[in-house]
This record gives C-alpha cells, structure tokens and sequence, in this order.
C-alpha cells in the first residue's frame, strides 16, 4: 500500500543524503519520481547533501499545488512512479494534505524529509501536519552530536556564534557560516537550554577563573 512516510530528525543527521539515496536505488530500478524541495542550500530548484551529493528538483514555492503539479506532469505524458520531498518543514500545511492526496488517490509512496522543531523549539507548521498526517513516522538513525559530544536534539540559530532565539522563523543559512552571517548549531537540550553554543563555549574556557588560585 501507498505510505506518506515522514523522515524527521535535526539538522546533520542525514536527511538529504537519505533522500538522494532513496531516489538513486529507485531510478536504477527504472522508476521515475518528482523531487520537491524548498530553500535547499544549494540554491532553487536543487536537492543537495552536506557530503556533496546534488540534484535537481522541482521548488515547491509558497502557493504552489503540489498535487495539481503531479497530476498536470501525468496528463501531459509524464510519469511519475514515487515523490520525494526535503525540506518539508517549509511546505505550508495544506501543501501537506495535498502530499497525503497523491498517496490516497493517485496510489503514489511518498517520502518526506524535514525537522521538526526551529530554533524556539517550536514545531514548524509543516512537521505539525505530517505528524499529524503521515502513516509512518521515521526518526533518522545517524545521531547528530553536540560539540559536547553528547547527542544533539535541538536546532540553534547563531549570529557571530552567539545563540538568539528571537526572529522569523525561517531565516535561510547553514551550520557552514561566514562571520556575521546566519548560522545554525545543532546542540544538546542542556546547552540550548543555556544558550551554549561551540564559540561561547569556546570562550568560557579560555577566559580566566573567577577566583584566582594560589598555592597555600
């Protein structure tokens, strides 16, 4: 039976590698898929991967109907065997239900990818509504770390390596930021409750004790 099967997890644990894969083992076995995407790092119309990997895609756009796509490709021709979605979480809630429409009337396996929360720790309207829609809800098995090396399970937004948690919420950048730049940090829920990130925690530990030490 046809799945709308959503793959979460943080930011470097492997969703868009998982995607590309998913799409490679299925066009080797001669299928044909669509690709969304939304605000990938590479730029519009691109699915990419932190290891290198890159593709094109289709940009889901605000507005745009996901399923009237799928449908008008089909009518003129085209085929359309499975789709893929990365970054999900930007997809507005009623672009979701049309993805849970491809499964149910078009007979269509769809997989999508994205985190769930942003960097307030609140869910993004996207993730909400395939949690609430998906039929199969998958947690990414490569374990993003936090610089303390514990596993991370928050996203962090970083100005200059300092943490805010005020501000749009989606606000396009990447963990491999240029100084002054939006940056993202995934982080432990202790250090993102303390606003820790790997600069400040950085500059803790070079800056002196509070109490000076002296031999007695």
């Amino acid at each position: 039976m046809p799945e709308l099967v959503f793959f979460s997890g943080t930011m470097d644990c492997g969703k868009s590698t998982l995607a590309l894969q998913i799409g490679h083992n299925r066009s080797a076995r001669g299928l044909q898929g669509v690709i969304f995407t939304r605000d990938d790092r590479a730029g519009e119309g691109k699915l990419s991967s932190r290891l290198g990997l890159v593709t094109d895609a289709v940009e889901a756009e605000e507005g745009m109907d996901l399923y009237a796509h799928i449908v008008d490709r089909v009518s003129r021709g085209g085929r359309v065997d499975y789709v893929i979605v990365d970054e999900a979480q930007f997809l507005a809630p009623d672009q979701i239900d049309q993805l849970a429409r491809v499964v149910d009337d078009l007979k269509l396996d769809v997989f999508a990818f994205g985190i769930t929360t942003d960097f307030r720790t609140k869910l993004f309207p996207g993730s909400q509504r395939l949690i609430e829609l998906a039929d199969r809800i998958e947690a990414l098995q490569v374990e993003a770390l936090c610089w303390c090396g514990a596993r991370a399970t928050h996203n962090a937004r970083t100005v200059d390596g300092e943490m805010v948690v005020e501000g749009a919420q989606v606000v396009v950048g990447d963990v491999n930021r240029q100084a002054g730049e939006v940056g993202y940090e995934v982080l432990c829920r202790r250090h993102h409750c303390r606003r820790m990130t790997a600069e400040t925690a950085r500059a803790g530990a070079l800056s002196p004790d509070v109490l000076p030490v002296s031999s007695v």
